[in-house]
């Protein structure tokens, strides 16, 4: 259970914040940085947002004020120190900063994680964490539900509406409850449109973009003694050939779910220090367990790994190879 009393308390007390969140963001991820960057302006504080990742093109209408700034230490390092609070949105392990986590573990600001996933690191001060949400931008609905930190307007639920469709896989999943769909109404009671919001983020790809699923499809292949699993691959040349970028693949291992008789999806990213795999699943095999015997983690059904300089060709038959034992234990 999230304590949202002491997380409005904490944000009230601090003057000056800096909220970040996890290399390659996604919707979610932005969503909450802008959504609580609102609500903190709203009440007076002085904020920061800096990535290490740019914002993915198809998410830059979010940040319609461009407050979003990319992480450059030269220009960004004095201000991780100055900040009375640093704020971590969609996190659970300081290497998800990337470029940036040096500056966010030394300094000595006070440092809260707000997210969906189990935590599994003990680097900030205080957690606000509960993996039964389905999205971190529910956590920070409720926020506002539960404190009256702010009232809810149009600014503020538009993107938590993008950070909970999208996490919610356009509420498919299995974490799409009614509360969900309640939430979701009162989104979009404040102006919300919902299909422009589902058109800017999944239907104004880039060309290369689609050329790079289709790649990605050509590579499409079943695993296992009742080919249960389903896998692709892509390379750096292929990212290279399409001129496109790993945040360009978000939506890609959904696919592999889309064949009937596959329980269990993997997309295998070739990245130029090493590689990414992202894992999805259907019913109770718990694809977060699976990447964690690797370093990564998740959730039940999606989860991830991204293992730096190693050789893709040589990990992907031992990941197969234990993908294929948790679809024999279901």
């Amino acid at each position: 259970m999230i304590d949202f009393d002491k997380l409005k308390n904490i944000l009230q007390q601090h003057n000056s914040v800096l909220l970040t969140t996890h290399v390659n963001p996604d919707a979610d991820a932005i969503g909450s940085e802008i959504a609580l960057f609102k609500i903190l302006k709203r009440i007076g504080k002085q904020v920061h947002i800096i990535n290490s990742s740019s914002t993915p093109y198809n998410l830059t209408f979010l940040d319609k004020e461009n407050k979003i700034e990319q992480y450059k230490p030269e220009k960004h390092s004095n201000i991780i120190k100055q900040v009375d609070l640093l704020v971590g949105l969609d996190f659970n392990r300081s290497d998800r900063l990337a470029n940036m986590r040096d500056d966010f573990i030394n300094s000595s600001a006070h440092k809260i994680l707000i997210d969906h996933h189990q935590d599994e690191e003990n680097f900030v001060n205080d957690f606000f964490v509960d993996p039964l949400y389905s999205a971190t931008g529910q956590i920070i609905y409720d926020l506002i539900k539960k404190t009256s930190i702010v009232d809810l307007n149009y600014e503020i639920a538009e993107p938590l509406y993008a950070a909970i469709m999208t996490d919610t896989g356009s509420f498919k999943y299995e974490r799409t409850t009614p509360e969900i769909h309640y939430i979701a109404a009162d989104l979009i009671s404040k102006g919300v449109n919902p299909t422009q919001v589902y058109d800017e983020i999944y239907d104004q790809s880039k060309f290369g973009k689609i050329k790079l699923l289709g790649k990605a499809l050509n590579t499409l292949s079943l695993h296992g003694n009742k080919q249960q699993i389903a896998y692709m691959i892509l390379t750096q040349n292929d990212f290279n050939s399409f001129n496109t970028y790993e945040n360009d693949t978000d939506t890609f291992v959904n696919f592999t779910l889309s064949i009937q008789g596959v329980r269990l999806g993997i997309l295998f990213i070739e990245l130029k220090d090493g590689f990414k795999v992202s894992l999805r699943s259907k019913g109770k095999i718990p694809v977060n367990k699976l990447a964690a015997e690797f370093g990564g983690g998740g959730h039940l059904n999606a989860a991830g790994i991204r293992i730096r300089s190693k050789n893709l060709e040589e990990f992907i038959p031992v990941i197969l190879s234990k993908a294929e034992e948790y679809t024999e234990r279901e």
